[in-house]
């Protein structure tokens, strides 16, 4: 029994090593390229169960099919209108061909270096055609860098295609000046802000001195308006208390002449007052006891 055992534990040894030399996995986030003496015949570009041959016939080599970044260093390129800028930018690309990309470059850091250099020479290309405005501006409409990062984009695909390499995007991480120039590019950027800001408070102050005049335009409209209204109401006023006064003055004279007397000694006599007039005063006229008109004059 311990014979036949262990005949049955070396059986199943012998077939778990051949199956690992025969079989392997392909995980969903690889690509599989079966090699035969170092060349590559197969690619296995979905997940599951693959086999090949025992090594040292065949192998399998494993490459990452997600889409990679690619971080490139701070590089200085000058722009048309000889302006130095230092970009640090970025690439994400992915792996579209494995056995292309087996033969051509092998592994990640020889796919990277190859990247790295057409990506410098485009951007070094295009940049070139650009003016320092055109890549750093407030004015979205004069902004090119979009235009220059699609260019390049398109650029570096097509070049890296060979390789069995996709570009998926290209963006700047960073656009900056150059240590030794930052300091008279920033002095110059404030002296046009501060030009700007000058031409936005004159105008701002042409403006405000028209609100300010046409207000006071209407306001002396407004007050003329008014004025001529007030002096409107006024004289209908007077016309009605003239009529009036007529219409009573009409009715009993005496009557109304002692009301205007009464009226008068209202607004010159108070208990502070002292008159010294003549005995044929009109004003005395009143003041004696057989001064007042009668009730029976006063109603008729």
């Amino acid at each position: 029994m311990p014979r036949r055992s262990a005949s049955v534990f070396s059986l199943f040894a012998i077939a778990f090593l051949a199956a690992n030399l025969v079989f392997f996995t392909v995980d969903e986030t690889e690509f599989a390229v079966v090699t035969q003496f170092g060349e590559p015949i197969r690619a296995i570009t979905t997940p599951g169960l693959g086999w090949k041959f025992p090594e040292p016939i065949q192998s399998v080599q494993f490459f990452n099919n997600r889409v990679l970044v690619y971080n490139s260093d701070k590089t200085e390129f000058l722009t048309s209108d000889k302006k130095n800028v230092v970009v640090e930018s970025y690439v994400a690309w992915r792996i579209t061909d494995p056995i292309l990309y087996l033969k051509s470059l092998q592994d990640q850091s020889r796919a990277e270096a190859r990247l790295a250099d057409v990506l410098y020479s485009e951007l070094g290309a295009t940049l070139g055609r650009q003016e320092l405005a055109a890549l750093v501006n407030t004015n979205a409409p004069a902004m090119k860098l979009p235009d220059v990062l699609a260019t390049v984009n398109q650029n570096v695909g097509a070049q890296v295609q060979k390789y069995g390499m996709q570009v998926v995007d290209v963006r700047v991480k960073s656009l900056n000046f150059p240590e030794a120039n930052k300091q008279a590019v920033f002095s110059r950027m404030k002296a046009e802000r501060e030009q700007q800001a000058r031409k936005y408070r004159s105008e701002g102050a042409e403006q405000a001195a028209k609100i300010r005049a046409d207000a006071d335009r209407q306001r002396d409209v407004i007050l003329a308006e008014a004025y001529a209204a007030s002096e409107k109401l006024k004289g209908e006023g007077d016309a009605q208390a003239i009529k009036l006064y007529a219409d009573a003055y009409g009715r009993d004279p005496e009557f109304y002449q002692f009301l205007r007397t009464l009226e008068a000694y209202t607004k010159f006599i108070d208990d502070k007052t002292t008159i010294v007039l003549p005995p044929d005063s009109p004003l005395l006229k009143y003041l004696g006891s057989q001064a007042i008109p009668s009730t029976s004059a006063t109603t008729k």
